[in-house]
């Protein structure tokens, strides 16, 4: 007897989780593993935000909540895209979830029918294609090369739009390339948009805060006003607040679009745990120095990694415009030999080898659409990262020559 729904048979467990779990299972062996599987700030997360969730509980803010969120927190999240962004939405345009990931879910459970296509330039979040699956659409996957900054073009979106496209999701700074999108990047994406009345758009910026170079982070909904009314803005406290095991994303649009998400809610999880939102509240409204701070120590981070993968040869790493991601090229790894004689023959097995020999844990590239590359989290301390790309540089030495397997 099998208890799993058929719709289950294609979906596939997170990856970046599945690395972090096998990097946790060779620990407990007793070999000492840098796990860089997982992306998420090594920081604590604000004094200010702990005490303000701890003054909530103790007040009595531990009952079910509004579906969509508690009207502070709503206005909070309306006066942010206001403040940040140049964004106008008003509390009906707003919905709180439990993480960016269920904003995201709600909103694909309102909208799709069987069949339904959503466009992913890849590469993509890992969880993109995996929910679109689950909730009967068709993720369309459009790569989107390193030599066009891993960003879609507009000649590649219009190629991709069908009749049967619901969604086209967009992910700036993105996870894993740390791509960044300009203004005329957007405004040229939303002239295509324009002649396809039908398709909504998912903005997630989640990383808005992370990104570097001082470069200007310009919301999708800012660069393209005209689409407003077909475009959801994702966003939420677990990146720029080191929060993420808080769980509190929150997103604006159309206000059908978000009645509809908050009917998903509201006969699934009821609400976000109030003194979590009490804790979204302290960091939107609280100082912000912290996010500042954090930022320039990625940016730090980044700067760490590029210079040392430039010097493991075979190796290629852009530098990311944002986020806190490295997504390491290894093309030229392909095909080499470990010392145990084992032919790479792809970057899941590249990602495996650094695990059992370099002992450093990653995500290989195919989990994001995009092939051969493996992702590092750089959400960790210039010690680690510097011991990790140590060992990384050890390993690609010890490979033979991709002429020496032949």
């Amino acid at each position: 007897m099998s208890y799993v729904a058929s719709r289950l048979s294609a979906v596939k467990p997170s990856a970046s989780m599945a690395a972090s779990m096998a990097a946790k299972a060779l620990r407990a062996t007793g070999v000492d593993v840098i796990d860089l599987g997982l992306g998420e700030p090594d920081f604590p997360t604000p004094a200010h935000v702990i005490e303000a969730t701890y003054k909530a509980a103790l007040a009595g803010e531990t009952l079910y909540t509004a579906a969509a969120g508690t009207p502070a927190l709503r206005k909070a999240v309306a006066e942010k895209f206001a403040r940040e962004n140049d964004l106008t939405y008003g509390p009906e345009d707003i919905v709180v979830a439990n993480g960016a990931k269920q904003v995201i879910f709600n909103a694909l459970m309102a909208t799709l029918d069987a069949g339904d296509e959503a466009i992913l330039p890849a590469p993509y979040f890992v969880s993109y294609p995996e929910m679109v699956k689950l909730l009967g659409g068709v993720p369309v996957i459009v790569e989107c090369p390193a030599n066009t900054g891993f960003r879609l073009t507009p000649q590649a979106l219009e190629a991709t739009i069908t009749p049967r496209t619901k969604w086209l999701f967009l992910n700036m700074p993105g996870n894993p390339s740390g791509a960044v999108y300009s203004e005329a990047d957007l405004k040229a994406l939303g002239a295509v948009l324009a002649k396809h009345p039908n398709v909504l758009v998912l903005s997630d910026e989640i990383y808005e805060h992370i990104i570097f170079d001082n470069r200007k982070f310009v919301s999708f909904g800012k660069a393209c006003p005209d689409l407003k009314d077909r475009t959801l803005i994702v966003n939420g406290v677990a990146k720029a607040y080191a929060m993420t095991g808080w769980r509190v994303g929150y997103a604006a649009g159309p206000a059908p679009l978000v009645k509809a998400m908050n009917t998903v809610q509201s006969q699934s999880c009821t609400s976000v745990a109030a003194p979590m939102q009490a804790a979204a509240l302290a960091a939107l409204t609280g100082p912000q120095d912290c996010v500042g701070e954090f930022r320039a120590a990625f940016e730090r981070r980044r700067d760490l990694v590029v210079a040392g993968i430039s010097k493991i040869e075979g190796l290629t790493l852009p530098p990311p415009e944002g986020a806190f991601y490295a997504y390491i090229g290894c093309a030229a790894l392909i095909g080499r030999r470990t010392p145990k004689g084992t032919v790479l023959a792809d970057d899941v097995a590249v990602a495996d080898y650094l695990l059992a020999e370099g002992h450093v844990s990653s995500v290989p590239g195919t989990a994001y659409g995009l092939s051969p590359f493996f992702r590092i989290s750089t959400a960790t301390s210039d010690a680690i990262l510097t011991e990790a790309i140590a060992r990384i540089g050890r390993a690609v030495a010890a490979l033979q020559p991709a002429e020496a397997a032949a």
